[in-house]
């Protein structure tokens, strides 16, 4: 699987160029918001997959975490993340993280992002999983959107910046482990084409598409992790992934998030029989970290033999809830569940990865002018398990820091680079269903790396995934759908890898054949690097 450096072949000669200081890859919160924080006088490329708004950070739904109460402080959060991260933070990037965070929420509202408000007229702040005050900001049940779509508005008017849609990146390019850009396939004219900088910025997001169930657009294929990997970037983590407690259940719709900000509300869990079952798993009940309640759904589901559990806030007057979740209470009433009145189905999916590339608290990696940050970046702020709200704060304070570190970094280099290196091999094309791969990965994946896991499962999978992976070795890669699958297959089997490797229980990580926690062998990341 590591034999070929490019997933194409490449001649600079036969390829078209495009020069600019820095090149963008994604466009969620965590790429946007550094293109708008680099000065204006840097030329600027946003490449993005699909369009500009498809995107994880414009699905998120219940806030930013921020400490603005008289009675929180930045150290209060510092130390709830470093609880929910069991014991796997890097300390010195979460305090990056909540002593930044206030200046950068006070960005957004310069820039024009509404955000609920109190009576009083600041900002509205309601609590949610691990949290010890209430800190998260809103704006109603759509807080991803509502920023993205601010930030989007306003990045279009940037006439530093241009934006390229529907372009998938297959490669970053580098020469002696200094990156001069990207290749990229152009999907509205079918062809590939160089884009060349001195600073390139990989923000595309997790892998839960590798799951078959996941709160993930379908964007979420882990290219940006496979590209760094495939350049020598070192990867961080990797087999810690977050499944969120409660998306909704339902026959035909089982990916739609209830958010966490629902339970903040006061929502209970109830099992199949109607009973509250949290208070036996966790002293924070509903508000346990993410991975301790999904494991009780996950058990109650067990016991119980039903794949879902009920989350119950019919306490809650309707006018409340279609002021408070206007999404959540229209999603729902469209399948028939009134949340007003009946309980809501819901059952644990894929929702987040912690891990990713790894980078420094600048976003800087091994590669010399890579930088990463976003879901797509591990830098240890999230440890073992994510603090529920921390994800977008993320985005907005790396993102923020690339972009100010830009001016250092291109006033220290070349103006202009370029990439005269050819790469060809022997690969041919193969005649495979190539959806059907990915889907039984997903399988594979859900099963054996999931919420639960064991070695024999583990060791299943990882077999499942060496035989495609020999398969489409050799493979032509020529479209988007030869791009995915190699990054699939790449990227389970070294997800499996990590999660053999680690032979504990932490955070999301749980394995039934190492139930507890080992500190003295694993309070340390698991590095993949290629070769």
């Amino acid at each position: 699987m590591e034999k070929h450096r490019y997933l194409i072949d490449i001649n600079p000669n036969k390829l078209q160029k495009e020069y600019h200081d820095v090149i963008i890859i994604g466009s969620g919160i965590a790429g946007i918001y550094a293109a708008i924080k680099i000065p204006k006088e840097y030329d600027i490329v946003i490449l993005t997959k699909k369009t500009l708004d498809v995107s994880n950070s414009a699905l998120a739904q219940g806030g930013i975490a921020v400490s603005l109460n008289k009675d929180d402080s930045p150290n209060f959060h510092l130390r709830d993340t470093l609880y929910a991260g069991a014991g796997l933070c890097n300390e010195r990037t979460v305090k990056v993280l909540v002593n930044e965070a206030s200046e950068n929420i006070t960005s957004l509202c310069k820039l024009g992002v509404e955000f609920d408000r109190s009576q009083n007229g600041g900002l509205s702040l309601t609590r949610e999983g691990a949290h010890s005050k209430n800190r998260i900001i809103h704006a109603g049940d759509i807080t991803g959107k509502v920023v993205c779509d601010k930030l989007n508005s306003i990045v279009k008017t940037y006439h530093n910046i241009k934006i390229k849609e529907t372009t998938f990146v297959l490669d970053i390019l580098t020469e002696n482990n200094i990156c001069k850009g990207v290749i990229a396939y152009d999907e509205n004219n079918s062809t590939f084409k160089l884009y060349l900088a001195n600073v390139v910025v990989c923000a595309t997001g997790g892998y839960g598409q590798l799951y078959a169930a996941t709160t993930n657009p379908e964007v979420s294929t882990g290219d940006g992790v496979c590209f760094a990997y495939r350049a020598g970037a070192e990867l961080m983590n990797l087999e810690l992934v977050q499944f969120h407690p409660t998306a909704f259940y339902h026959p035909e719709n089982k990916n739609f998030l209830i958010s966490e900000a629902v339970r903040g509300e006061g929502a209970l869990l109830k099992n199949i029989k109607g009973i509250r079952f949290m208070p036996e798993y966790h002293e924070f009940n509903e508000l346990a970290p993410r991975d301790v309640v999904s494991r009780a759904i996950f058990e109650e589901m067990r016991k119980t033999d039903v794949e879902y559990v009920y989350l119950d806030i019919t306490f809650k007057s309707k006018e409340y809830l279609e002021r408070r979740f206007p999404n959540i209470y229209k999603t729902c009433l469209g399948y028939g569940v009134d949340m007003a009145k009946d309980y809501i189905p819901v059952a644990p999916v894929q929702h987040y990865c912690m891990g990713g590339i790894k980078t420094d608290e600048y976003g800087r990696t091994n590669i010399t002018g890579f930088y990463s940050c976003g879901e797509a970046a591990c830098n240890g702020i999230h440890g073992a398990n994510r603090l529920a709200s921390n994800s977008l704060l993320e985005g907005l304070v790396f993102g923020s820091r690339i972009g100010k570190e830009i001016p250092n970094i291109l006033n220290n280099s070349l103006k202009k680079k370029d990439f005269t290196f050819r790469y060809e091999t022997s690969r041919a094309p193969l005649n495979i269903d190539k959806q059907a791969i990915k889907k039984e990965i997903q399988e594979i994946m859900t099963k054996n790396a999931g919420i639960v896991r064991d070695r024999d499962g583990l060791l299943f999978a990882k077999k499942k995934v060496d035989v495609y992976s020999n398969l489409v070795e050799q493979m032509t890669n020529q479209c988007i759908d030869d791009f995915e699958l190699q990054n699939y297959v790449l990227l389970s089997k070294l997800v499996l890898e990590s999660a053999l490797e680690r032979e504990e229980s932490r955070g999301a990580h749980f394995r039934s054949d190492f139930r507890e926690t080992d500190d003295k062998k694993w309070r340390k990341n698991i590095i993949k690097k290629w070769g």
